[in-house]
């Protein structure tokens, strides 16, 4: 296998999108919608994919996840409001009717011991195709009968069980469309200046000249020859999976090879989760080193500073786009002069060639705030487990810090009335234990309030000095 060709999981005459040649269908697709380490399996967790609320809960007697419709077939009440009871069912919280990881009713508590209700189809809830494939749990949100013939998109890098493979994940819900992540993500000139300061620098900024080499219902592959930085790491090859997924895949001399893997996991009209991972396979064992130390929570805070510095002009830029005309309309609503943009209008040619818009029916929400668009808790931290279990050990730590604080300070104060000559360093003590508590107090509340809002003032925009 080339390096530059993603594992499926089996060869199948069926295609990503279904097999009309002429049409992109969105339903007939596998699509990550967690980590597994992020999952609870003690509890159900509810998530939105392409508008439909699903379930998803770990069913222990076959050691396996599954996906529901997240309603009750009895009233409807959503399922993950309930709990995994002790026969290790799905149980409803309404009415206690509890659920095998089939989908099928196993008990209807309200019935006499000799009725035979829950044997009915109708007692059954509607179930999804689910797999776990590098960690991710993917769900097939079409037809049952096409998941085992659709290929699952995977990352080859992460296939290998090579050692010398390190790799950063990280997700977080987004306020605009899948389509409009891919946009952004494919679109390797905007790293300087939009990120400056945080993994770009304007400095580098040089002509792009972008190349398609192959194209198709399954989306394309191009080539940045030069590649970033001035040509200084290598030549970069891009691919587009469609209809949420792509990598950028650069090898240089200095670093070795190093990939950006992104999926655009569509929630509904305006939102998506976004799921980026980046394999390394470095040159020297040293980077590796600290990227293994790193915590997982202190990268989740500046990949989340990262995304930022995008997140609000993205938000109303697909709402100009959509005030224009849309995507039928944006080779007139964008003004593409340049070969940096051949990515962009490769992906919206995509779009149209194959009447792949998403949700085109409906209209965008209004704008959301500044401060709502910054949110971290609700897009991120309370779902990811590093980053919970981080918060509650950080504001555990505070509490401890203020009453240990108080205790030394008090036990010194005490002391020094005891004794009428007090020591130097009893007075030493004394000075430093309060300004030293709050000192640090104050440093914990900064890191504190990095789980929950995202900077202002993007990087790009501050003084260079």
């Amino acid at each position: 296998m080339t390096i530059n060709k993603m594992i499926i999981e089996q060869e199948t005459p069926l295609m990503r999108g279904g097999n009309d040649p002429e049409y992109f269908d969105w339903q007939e697709v596998w699509y990550p919608v967690h980590y597994v380490e992020d999952l609870d399996k003690t509890r159900p967790t509810s998530f939105t994919l392409l508008e439909r609320n699903i379930v998803i809960w770990w069913e222990p007697k076959n050691n396996q996840w599954s996906v529901f419709e997240d309603q009750c077939p009895h009233r409807l009440a959503p399922l993950s409001q309930g709990r995994i009871n002790e026969s290790g069912c799905l149980e409803c919280p309404y009415h206690g009717w509890a659920f095998s990881g089939q989908g099928n009713c196993e008990i209807i508590p309200q019935q006499p011991p000799e009725g035979t209700a829950e044997t009915s189809p109708r007692a059954s809830v509607k179930t999804l195709p689910a797999k776990v494939r590098q960690g991710l749990l993917f769900v097939y949100a079409g037809k049952v009968e096409n998941a085992e013939k659709t290929p699952i998109p995977l990352v080859d890098a992460l296939e290998d069980n090579s050692d010398e493979w390190v790799c950063l994940n990280t997700f977080r819900d987004l306020p605009y469309d899948a389509l409009t992540l891919m946009e952004n993500v494919l679109d390797s000139s905007h790293i300087p200046y939009t990120h400056h300061k945080s993994v770009g620098n304007r400095a580098n900024v040089s002509p792009v000249e972008l190349e398609i080499v192959e194209s198709g219902k399954w989306g394309f592959k191009g080539v940045w020859e030069e590649g970033p930085r001035k040509g200084t790491l290598g030549r970069q090859e891009t691919t587009f999976f469609a209809p949420a997924m792509m990598y950028h895949d650069l090898t240089s001399k200095q670093f070795g090879r190093t990939l950006t893997v992104v999926y655009a996991t569509p929630i509904s009209k305006g939102k998506c989760r976004l799921f980026a991972r980046f394999p390394f396979k470095f040159s020297s064992k040293i980077p590796k080193f600290f990227i293994k130390l790193t915590p997982r929570w202190y990268s989740h805070i500046g990949q989340n500073g990262v995304l930022e510095d995008d997140q609000i002009f993205l938000h109303y830029q697909e709402r100009y786009l959509e005030q224009k005309g849309g995507n039928p309309n944006v080779s007139k609503a964008f003004y593409l002069p340049t070969k940096a943009d051949l990515f962009v209008f490769q992906l919206h040619s995509w779009i149209n060639q194959y009447q792949a818009q998403l949700f085109p029916e409906q209209s965008l929400d209004s704008a959301l705030s500044s401060e709502t668009l910054l949110d971290r808790y609700h897009s991120h931290t309370k779902h990811c487990s590093s980053c919970r279990t981080a918060l509650k050990n950080l504001q555990r730590i505070k509490i401890g810090l203020a009453i240990a604080t108080s205790i030394i300070w008090s036990v010194i104060v005490i002391l020094l009335l005891i004794f009428d000559h007090p020591s130097l360093w009893s007075m030493i003590a004394l000075s430093i234990t309060v300004p030293l508590g709050v000192i640090i107090c104050l440093a914990l509340s900064r890191l504190e309030k990095q789980f929950y809002h995202g900077r202002e003032i993007p990087p790009r925009n501050l003084p260079d000095n």
